[in-house]
């Protein structure tokens, strides 16, 4: 089975994460709640996608952003998502792709509708937790 590689971003800002509800017109995950992304294309790197992928669903340019971790995503096609913190960028958010986008708060229990998503999720929770206690 061909593998497709995706970036996904999670967009943090205080306590609160960037989520979207997709599109009923995808092909790929109708309607679910998500952290929002898309495919490596060509001979791109999973950064340039990343960068790519910002601007065309949120319009934001990156400043700073973090590598967080790699899943599995089967789904029509199997996709390998490359997960990464963006926690500066430029720009007002827009809705550009999705149905909707919403802050959500990373205290609260979310509405992922992918696996995949809500493992990363949780890692970035469990890392920032373990990153706070180291700090203080």
């Amino acid at each position: 089975m061909k593998v497709s590689e995706c970036v996904s971003f999670l967009l943090v800002d205080s306590n609160k994460v960037l989520l979207e509800k997709r599109a009923m017109s995808k092909a790929t995950d109708p309607g679910l709640i998500t952290i929002p992304g898309g495919h490596v294309e060509g001979n791109e790197t999973r950064e340039q996608a990343l960068v790519r992928e910002l601007q065309e669903e949120l319009g934001l340019s990156p400043i700073k952003y973090t590598f967080l971790c790699t899943l599995y995503h089967p789904t029509a096609e199997l996709q390998l998502i490359h997960y990464y913190i963006v926690d500066e960028w430029e720009g007002d958010i827009q809705t550009l792709e999705a149905e909707q986008v919403m802050w959500c708060n990373l205290n609260s229990k979310l509405p992922l509708g992918i696996d995949a998503d809500k493992i990363a999720l949780n890692e970035y929770t469990r890392l920032f937790k373990q990153i706070n206690s180291l700090s203080t």
